[in-house]
């Protein structure tokens, strides 16, 4: 993942994938036919991992404001822990080829989870009404605001500060 957000899916090449992971070339296309597949799984278990992680933050939450500071919170979280994932997503999202097709496609579903939150907030009067999809996006928004300042800054994210 970090050779592919430092240096893009064209510049990886799968010697460099084989070198940073410490196995065999062979060893690799045992478990995958090309880069591609590998680029693909990467993305697809990071996705998993981020709606499940919302899915277990929000499982024992009533409020749905509390839900969307736990999935903010969240957000911020997984930033600085897996900046190279969000890196990704973002680097590849711009464009109509497969690979952005691909990256837009896990952005939706990110963005669709948080979507549902929204939409049971409205439907419940927690939330005023409103355009569910415009909320949820920027909501997600605001995960890329916190990894632009990072990267402006060349400072960590200070999620106590953030958060208090």
């Amino acid at each position: 993942m970090k050779l592919f957000a430092e240096k893009g899916y064209d510049a990886t090449s799968v010697e460099e994938i084989t070198a940073t992971v410490g196995v065999a070339k062979g060893t690799l296309y045992y478990h995958f036919s090309s880069k591609e597949e590998i680029y693909n799984f990467l993305l697809e278990e990071g996705t998993k991992l981020l709606i499940n992680n919302i899915d277990l933050k929000i499982s024992k939450l009533n409020n749905t404001i509390d839900k969307l500071r736990a999935v903010a919170l969240l957000q911020l979280r997984i930033i600085t822990k897996y900046q190279n994932l969000i890196t990704i997503y973002l680097s590849q999202v711009w464009g109509n080829n497969e690979r952005n097709q691909k990256c837009q496609k896990y952005i939706n579903d990110y963005i669709d989870k948080i979507e549902e939150i929204v939409k049971d907030g409205i439907k419940k009067g927690e939330l005023k009404k409103g355009n569910s999809s415009i909320i949820a996006s920027e909501i997600f928004a605001f995960t890329c605001a916190g990894l632009m300042y990072k990267i402006k800054s060349g400072q960590p994210l200070e999620l106590k500060k953030v958060c208090a």
